[in-house]
């Protein structure tokens, strides 16, 4: 059983263009917004988090991975990060090889702070890089320079951190040399991890007003294709193998987080706007369903939390996701009065998740395990309710792939199908070829 927690730091000094991510700077939260407390407002709710959860009988195990992301989390002080960090440790656990991520903004960090993170723990640093070409970098409203995602990286190193980079592509005024410059650099400086995104405009952000009025010129799908191409070839050729649809990384040093959420784990997820996820579950019959726990209080500063003790009368209940309050200061708020900051929560049905399964199976090097999802096709149509107007679900075998291998979308490794290159392009379209096949 694995377990991973995310903590948002919601937190920039200064909103990129291109971002639409829960992010703020202090001009956004007015004046006397302050970062100081933050880390004590996050253990807070890791306290009735896990209260909650136990509450419930959800008792995790301890925690495989954790990853801090943004915003910008280096904005914060290491000590901040390290404390949030050994609250963890206290409240759920750790597992002796547990990964632990920050990303950070190369501008915001140096040797010192590098190195006060591992020993406090940390054992990865995911550098924002973006490009390594100084007019994309502008275009993307980025303040760091190439020789800082160095100087991050080589620090990195020196303190036995593994390191990764994030890139983006399909920037406007982006050409293909440029993006060749962005892949090469990025392998250059021997990390061992890259992502890369294509370029995402939304109509609300500054580079989406810019677009809207002609100022910069809209993302192509098909450049953005060509640049996908390129960097999967070059990082290939450096050894980087692909492992989910954006991210590449040699053997052995994919992000274990990540890869947790393509595999549908449960993970909480803290700070203003995180979502959490947890899978389908037993409960003692008669006690408030999930989705009604948004009063567990915190009773003291610091809480016990006994070991969940056995039931003796279940139901089993449906997967639950959950999101918390998306502002700073009304998450704050509804933490200082003593609740659980989640601004609304959902049941995820058995075909919801059967969607999710096939979505999230279809984006990894992993590949779709056609045994589970079959499985879970037999149990749903066992459970279906008695006078469901929805249709029987459908299983899906091997013969009915021939047409997807034949158009080069698939291969089939055994029971477990596998997108090819031409398949992660066309992702989207895949997925909805694989519903039609179980009839969703």
């Amino acid at each position: 059983m694995t377990y991973e927690i995310y903590i948002h730091v919601p937190f920039c000094l200064r909103r990129c263009g291109y971002c639409d991510f829960n992010t703020y700077t202090a001009v956004d939260l007015g004046a006397g917004a302050s970062r100081g407390n933050y880390a004590n407002m996050v253990i807070r709710e890791m306290e009735l988090t896990r209260a909650w959860q136990l509450e419930h009988g959800i008792d995790e195990p301890s925690a495989s991975t954790v990853f801090f992301g943004g915003g910008t989390p280096t904005i914060l002080s290491a000590d901040d990060l390290v404390a949030m960090l050994e609250a963890i440790r206290r409240i759920w656990g750790l597992e002796p090889d547990a990964e632990i991520t920050t990303e950070a903004n190369p501008d915001t960090v140096n040797e010192y702070y590098i190195g006060k993170l591992a020993e406090g723990g940390f054992t990865r640093i995911s550098f924002g890089m973006q490009s390594a070409v100084p007019h994309v970098l502008k275009t993307l409203d980025r303040t760091h320079t190439p020789a800082s995602v160095e100087a991050g990286v080589r620090a990195a190193n020196r303190f036995g951190l593994r390191s990764s980079v994030d890139l983006i592509y399909g920037a406007p005024g982006e050409s293909l040399d440029d993006w060749r410059t962005s892949v090469n650099t990025a392998i250059d400086l021997g990390v061992n991890h890259i992502s890369a995104y294509a370029l995402t405009v939304e109509p609300t952000t500054k580079m989406g007003r810019r677009i809207a009025a002609g100022a910069l010129s809209k993302p192509d799908d098909d450049d953005e294709a060509a640049k996908y191409e390129i960097a999967d070839d070059l990082f290939s050729a450096a050894g980087l193998g692909w492992y989910e649809v954006s991210n590449w990384a040699r053997p052995g040093y994919e992000s274990r987080h990540n890869l947790g959420y393509w595999r549908n784990v449960d993970w909480a997820g803290l700070g203003p706007g995180a979502h959490s996820h947890y899978n389908a579950r037993a409960d003692v019959s008669g006690r408030p369903p999930l989705t009604r726990g948004l009063s567990a209080k915190l009773t003291g500063r610091e809480m016990e939390f006994p070991t969940a003790q056995p039931r003796e009368q279940t139901v089993v209940m449906n997967a639950l996701r959950a999101w918390d309050i998306a502002h700073p200061r009304l998450w704050g708020t509804a933490l200082n009065e003593g609740h659980i900051p989640w601004g609304g929560s959902e049941a995820i049905t058995p075909e919801e998740n059967l969607e999710e399964l096939i979505m999230l199976g279809l984006r990894i090097r992993d590949g779709l395990d056609l045994g589970r999802i079959n499985h879970e096709i037999e149990e749903f149509n066992a459970t279906k309710p008695v006078g469901k107007t929805s249709s029987i679900l459908r299983s899906i075998v091997v013969d009915q792939l021939h047409p997807l291998i034949d158009e080069g979308l698939i291969v089939c490794e055994g029971h477990r199908v596998i997108p090819t290159r031409k398949g992660r392009l066309l992702n989207d379209m895949l997925i909805e070829r694989f519903f039609d096949l179980a009839g969703m």
